[in-house]
């Protein structure tokens, strides 16, 4: 190994295989940044775009293959290239361990992608049944029974928001958190009489690849307290891992929070306005 860092090793030639891939690793992180900048900005279909991306993993798959053959060959003859083929390693696992840990997460969560608290009667897409349109979209009706049970077993602490608060004060907590988390709010209709029944329909976005989920929200009276139910589901594809679960878990915890704040913060007295002095009444004598 010592003759590898003298002089004649420096004039040996570099490894083909080495920079190859090398070249492969950097050609992957391209084309994800790509295709991830192609879903978030609906430059194309989800189809085409999720081909471009399961393309770069796989090119990463193969940098990693052709890795390894560069270090089988560079341990037979000793040319150069460990250092382009440690960077191509490193690249690779970046590419890779996000997509294999989705991997995992798909193997053990169940393969639904409707979560709702309330599956007997779940807040329905109205506004958003438009935009449920289209190749590979999931309809706008609710997943079914099935879905219901694999939740129950998977998700059982999803259930509807009892408040101690009035419908009112509900629905401006509830629509208040929405717009904190900058979803995009295509309908909403507060409370009014007479059957004072508050909707929300928002699109929200996954993290990274900015895939579309939507998010039904129903706020009801129940006598002077109320109740909210939530309805999260994927745009696209069959099995969520476990995102719809995630995002209606935090938006109870939330709604929660804010409500008993709302119920425990005091109410402010009017101020009764001054009371005129009344003039003193002259005798005349």
């Amino acid at each position: 190994m010592a003759r590898r860092f003298s002089a004649p090793y420096q004039s040996e030639p570099v490894s083909g295989l080495a920079t190859w891939s090398r070249n492969l690793a950097i050609f992957s992180v391209i084309v994800v940044v790509v295709s991830v900048i192609i879903v978030r900005f609906d430059f194309l279909e989800i189809k085409p775009a999720m081909a471009t991306f399961f393309g770069a993993l796989a090119c990463a798959g193969l940098s990693i293959l052709v890795g390894l053959g560069a270090f089988a060959a560079i341990w037979q003859n000793g040319s150069r290239g460990m250092s382009r083929i440690l960077l191509a390693f490193l690249i690779d696992a970046v590419v890779l361990a996000y997509p294999a840990y989705l991997g995992l997460k798909y193997q053990k969560l169940p393969k639904i992608h409707d979560i709702t608290t309330d599956p007997i009667d779940p807040p329905r897409f109205e506004a958003l049944a438009r935009l449920r349109t289209g190749d590979g979209v999931n309809p706008a009706v609710y997943a079914g029974l099935y879905s219901a049970e694999q939740q129950r077993i998977a998700y059982p602490d999803i259930e509807p928001v009892e408040l101690e608060v009035p419908v009112d004060r509900a629905y401006e907590v509830t629509l208040k958190l929405v717009n904190r988390r900058k979803w995009i709010v295509i309908d909403e209709r507060p409370p009014t009489p007479p059957r004072r029944i508050g909707r929300i329909e928002a699109v929200a976005r996954t993290p990274i690849m900015g895939f579309r989920e939507d998010v039904s929200i129903r706020v009801t009276p129940d006598g002077d307290d109320s109740r909210v139910d939530i309805r999260s589901a994927s745009r696209y594809f069959d099995a969520d891992l476990g995102s719809n679960a995630s995002r209606v878990t935090k938006l109870i915890e939330d709604i929660n929070t804010a409500a008993e704040a709302a119920a425990q913060k005091p109410v402010k007295k009017a101020t009764p306005p001054p009371t005129k002095t009344p003039p003193a009444k002259t005798v005349k004598k």
